[in-house]
């Protein structure tokens, strides 16, 4: 017994690992078509990171000659590899993740920083002054997302808790526990309300996480000429663009398993592989609904921000916005019963 499930886990692993890959080259041609026709372009195939992926590891990986070459080589390695580990902590639709019940949001916060960091040291290691003006910005703006991140995840951890105070089976950080609990229909209006800001945030961090614009500061190829990435090909290029796209599904997943995690199973009526199937597909339906709103709205009508504006918009204004959500999701057991009585 506790050698097939070992092997079922194992295999698990590689399933899990196999179809973020497919997804998440999926999901980046569909980004970049959906973009184009936005722009009232035509757009590359939707075969077309496929293809990129195949003709970079095809290419030679060029060592810079003023490089820390074996930190140039390993970065874009811990760049996909704290990427893919993301995969294995979210819920799959009606499949729980491969490690349920061995991490949670605190844990998802800093595995999320691992990319941005790998790219940052890769910069620097690459002995480039492109680069290493693009290492400086990545770490800034790194230190600028991450505390509105913190502030909705402890505000949504303390909802969770106020809301199933007696579920002994409950811990208010795993994301195993929203994805069980649909928190919208347990709040009133207060609750809604700080929802739908502190939501508001996470898909427009979203945008930061991953350096698009109008957060790509680090790279700004008009500016610094591709910045980090300037000096990487090949095999390592190819490393960096597969993090990039799986990173881009581990954040609409941690989304929509907090925001929305009902399926379609339970209204269809049925069970079984057939329903893990369709769940499965819905919950990639939503990664792609949720990038559509914080990554190619934003990239197709923003210009991208100086970097000081960067940091004031994250810093000071994502940060009051999910303050203001936290005070709303605190004050709402207590408000929205009130106003129900006065409505009434």
């Amino acid at each position: 017994m506790g050698l097939d499930f070992f092997l079922f886990s194992i295999l698990f692993v590689f399933l899990t690992m196999g179809l973020g890959l497919v997804v998440a080259l999926f999901i980046r041609g569909i980004d970049r078509k959906l973009t184009a026709h936005m722009q009232a372009r035509i757009g590359p195939p939707l075969r077309q990171p496929f293809l990129d992926i195949g003709k970079l590891f095809g290419k030679d990986t060029i060592i810079p000659e003023n490089s820390i070459p074996w930190l140039y080589n390993l970065a874009p390695i811990a760049c996909f590899a704290s990427a893919a580990t993301l995969l294995f902590y979210i819920p799959l639709g009606s499949l729980d993740s491969v490690l349920a019940g061995r991490g949670d949001l605190v844990l998802l916060t800093y595995l999320l920083l691992l990319p941005s960091l790998a790219l940052t040291l890769g910069g620097f290691a690459s002995g480039s002054p492109y680069a290493t003006v693009g290492a400086q910005r990545e770490m800034v703006t790194m230190v600028s997302y991450e505390f509105p991140i913190i502030i909705g995840v402890v505000a949504l951890a303390w909802q969770m808790t106020m809301l199933f105070p007696f579920d002994p089976n409950l811990y208010a950080f795993s994301l195993s526990a929203f994805s069980a609990h649909l928190v919208w229909a347990e709040v009133g209006l207060f609750g809604w309300v700080g929802l739908a800001l502190i939501l508001f945030v996470f898909l427009l961090v979203t945008t930061g996480e991953l350096a698009k614009v109008p957060f790509d500061v680090g790279e700004a190829e008009t500016e610094i000429a591709g910045g980090l990435l300037a000096e990487y090909s090949g095999r390592n290029l190819a490393l960096f663009y597969l993090g990039d796209c799986i990173k881009a599904v581990a954040m609409g997943g941690i989304i929509v398993a907090i925001f929305f995690p009902f399926n379609l199973s339970p209204l269809l009526s049925i069970s079984g592989l057939q329903a893990n199937a369709v769940d499965l597909l819905f919950f990639f339906v939503k990664i792609i609904i949720v990038l559509f709103f914080s990554l190619m709205l934003i990239r197709v009508g923003v210009a991208r921000l100086k970097i000081n504006q960067v940091v004031d918009v994250q810093w000071f204004t994502f940060s009051l916005i999910c303050i203001v959500g936290l005070l709303l999701v605190w004050v709402d057991p207590w408000l929205s019963p009130v106003l129900g009585i006065l409505g009434g």
